[in-house]
């Protein structure tokens, strides 16, 4: 351990150490290790408490409890010494959430990571897939999300959004190497749990098995708890699996995935309604010591507009995507208006589509800029025949006998009004329309059925009809009640919902095991650093993110086989090698003013590295002016830049990027190793003729002065007798 690095840092690297080196045998000297390492993360990233403190100490106690093993008292020991010579250092942490000294901001993750809900170790796993090591990747993938293949297919993929790559060309392809990853992983059967620990005799009883109730169950299992499931639904999934359609998410895909959680000992219970088949009471006198709540939000807004509840072809999208998850492949009508413009709105017109709707419009009230959805969803709806009516206001439902003949509509603007930064659709007085439809599918926004969660009464609810947590533990305000998932922050995103789970799971085992909870929400936490990929700077700057193959459009108008056909295998190697690996290179900048302003030399054109006005990138211009003399690799504080020589190459290297290589030069008499001839003519050009260079063969200093010296002997007049 380096001798600067913060006591804080030092501990968090001498306890992986201890725990990833297999020198803690004792189960019970790992589950102490494993909790001082957690408490000290969150004292590293400011979320720790002054119970944090107290919690460790009473944890190092707790190594030297009768007939303990030795490593867990030497763990014990050193633990001691540094909390009691460096206890003021730790408390600077928790009282200004920093560090003095900066150094516990080499643990900071990527921008993709800090984007991804679930804190995915994204550069990790993707250059284990630029390698072709598929499983290991799913293994990364697994330690914050146990769902890599549904969100490789269906993920919204904000960390696509803080992509750096997209400073330079376009963002990584995340999401579908994910996907890749996992089906590969599955189809070689290398897709493996990873060993959970023993029963530790407590139960915890799930309620919903949507993303966020299963991510909960998942990690509960593997850190040894009885977990049961209450399900209302006859199958696994929630929204996943009634609210995507297949083309979008094949229901094989969520069955293999809610396999390998039920492997683990996870038991759910399907058809069984919350407050009705079982109740709160009845399961706390079976034991169950915790509860999750991860309930959805599966009831749909109203339009509020006439004539909205006088014809059965009133559709709310939730009940009609459900429906249809359940075996009813009726076509809702001929003529098909939806309403809204999020995803949920997207995937009930096309599947309308596939279910033989001629016409499938959708309305929505803002700009097409303005709408929610994905915007490939959107591409896609459009190729495939489906129309869309921006700035339409639906004022009422048309029809006779009980049947619609149409929906009438005016036309709105976009105006900004006082206190809000967003443009609000403002009707257009006289523009009235009517669009044909015999059926009308409202998709504007879902809230929460509380039916059956009485018995949860202590819990509090917001005043959107949500229930109300601490966000950095998802504790309810009844005590041993969790909450996560759209139940808390209302309609989300599936890769949001298992965040929310796996920060309960760990507030939970917390709770039960009376360790003291975060006061913030936790930052992602880099695991390992894998080692980044190497290709030369030409390659870098050329690869493209590749086209997505689709299923030809007749086929998805008709049916409901899976729209996007993926990526081969070299396309998925080359795209996961274009990430720049910001987990190793911070983007400090220190690189790029050592070189232009300390060196003059101006060799490193990496404009990506301004977050905020990023300039032209060309890894290929170093190479031109770089004289490899190492003054930025010398003052990259993370190693991102480094210099190497081998065989008989010097290489400056970033991330793995081959910026220049020269070949190395020896010294003609003693054959010592040389800068590169452009540095020398540097250094002789700073430093005039002090260190001027011999004008035949390249020598090294010593061998320079020895020979400068044996000259001025030859040229010295002699001694007159």
């Amino acid at each position: 351990m380096a001798e600067k690095t913060c006591p804080v840092r030092q501990t968090i690297i001498y306890i992986s150490e201890q725990i990833g080196s297999g020198v803690l045998t004792d189960p019970r000297g790992r589950r102490i290790s494993e909790q001082i390492l957690q408490l000290t993360e969150e004292i590293a990233e400011g979320a720790g408490s002054l119970d944090h403190l107290s919690a460790i100490d009473s944890l190092v106690k707790e190594y030297f409890y009768e007939n303990s093993p030795l490593p867990n008292h030497e763990t014990g020991k050193t633990l001691k010494n540094i909390l009691k010579e460096h206890r003021e250092i730790f408390q600077s942490h928790i009282d200004s959430r920093n560090c003095p000294s900066h150094d516990c901001g080499k643990l900071a993750p990527s921008p993709c990571q800090m984007a991804c809900p679930a804190g995915i170790d994204v550069p990790t796993y993707l250059a284990l897939i630029a390698r072709g090591k598929d499983a290991k990747a799913i293994e990364v993938i697994r330690r914050d999300n146990p769902f890599p293949w549904v969100c490789g297919l269906v993920c919204t993929r904000p960390c696509e959004m803080m992509c750096v790559r997209a400073r330079i060309d376009t963002p990584i392809s995340i999401k579908f190497l994910k996907a890749f990853a996992a089906e590969r992983a599955m189809s070689d059967r290398a897709y493996k749990n990873p060993e959970k620990k023993p029963d530790n005799g407590k139960q915890v009883c799930v309620v919903g098995a949507g993303p966020g109730g299963l991510s909960a169950a998942y990690y509960l299992a593997l850190m040894g708890y009885k977990v049961r499931v209450i399900e209302a639904l006859p199958f696994p999934g929630g929204m996943l699996m009634v609210g995507i359609p297949r083309y979008r998410l094949p229901r094989e895909v969520i069955d293999r995935e809610v396999a390998m959680i039920e492997e683990l000992g996870v038991q759910i219970s399907y058809n069984t309604r919350f407050g009705k088949d079982v109740t709160f009471d009845a399961l706390k006198k079976e034991g169950y010591d915790a509860f999750f709540i991860a309930i959805g939000a599966h009831k749909s807004w109203s339009l509020d507009i006439k004539g909205e509840k006088d014809f059965p072809k009133v559709l709310d999208a939730v009940t009609f995507l459900k429906d249809v998850a359940l075996g009813n492949h009726h076509a809702p009508g001929r003529h098909v208006v939806i309403v809204g413009g999020g995803n949920v709105a997207i995937d009930a017109a096309r599947t309308s589509l596939r279910l033989g709707a001629q016409k499938v419009t959708i309305a929505y009230r803002r700009s097409r800029n303005q709408m929610p959805a994905d915007i490939e969803e959107v591409e896609q709806a459009q190729e495939e025949g489906i129309e869309f009516s921006f700035l339409t206001i639906p004022k009422e439902i048309k029809g006779e006998n009980g049947v619609i003949t149409g929906l009438d509509c005016i036309k709105a603007e976009l105006i900004k009004k006082k206190g809000s930064d967003r443009l609000a659709p403002v009707p257009i007085l006289g523009k009235d329309f009517t669009i044909r439809a015999d059926a009308v599918i409202p998709a504007i926004g879902q809230y929460v059925d509380d039916n059956g969660m009485e018995a949860f009464d202590r819990v509090n609810w917001t005043r959107r009809g949500t229930i109300e947590v601490n966000h950095a533990s998802m504790e309810t305000t009844m005590p041993g009640v969790f909450a996560a998932g759209d139940a808390v922050s209302g309609p989300a995103t599936v890769i949001e919902a298992i965040g929310g789970g796996r920060r309960a799971a760990d507030a939970i085992d917390r709770y039960l095991n009376n360790i003291p909870q975060p006061r913030m929400p936790k930052i992602p936490v880099r695991h390992t650093i894998e080692p980044p990929v190497e290709m030369s700077a030409d390659q870098k700057m050329t690869l493209k993110r590749p086209k997505m193959a689709m299923l030809n459009v007749d086929r998805r108008r008709t049916t409901f086989q899976q729209a996007e056909l993926g990526y081969d295998e070299e396309s998925v190697r080359r795209e996961a090698g274009r990430c720049l690996r910001c987990d190793i290179c911070r983007r400090c900048g220190k690189c790029v003013e050592i070189c232009r302003d300390k060196m003059g030399i101006d060799a490193l054109q990496l404009g990506y590295l301004d977050f905020d006005e990023p300039s032209q990138t060309d890894f290929k211009a170093t190479a031109e002016r770089c004289i490899t003399c190492g003054a930025c690799a010398a003052n990259c504080e993370n190693k991102a830049m480094v210099i190497e020589e081998k065989e008989g190459q010097r290489l400056l290297k970033l991330c793995g990027i081959i910026l220049n290589k020269q070949e190395i030069q020896y010294c003609e008499k003693c054959h010592a190793v040389l800068p590169s001839k452009a540095y020398m003519q540097f250094i002789a050009q700073k430093t005039g003729n002090i260190t001027k260079a011999p004008a035949n063969g390249l020598l090294c200093d010593i061998c320079q002065r020895k020979l400068s010296a044996k000259n001025h002997v030859a040229t010295r007049p002699a001694k007159p007798k």
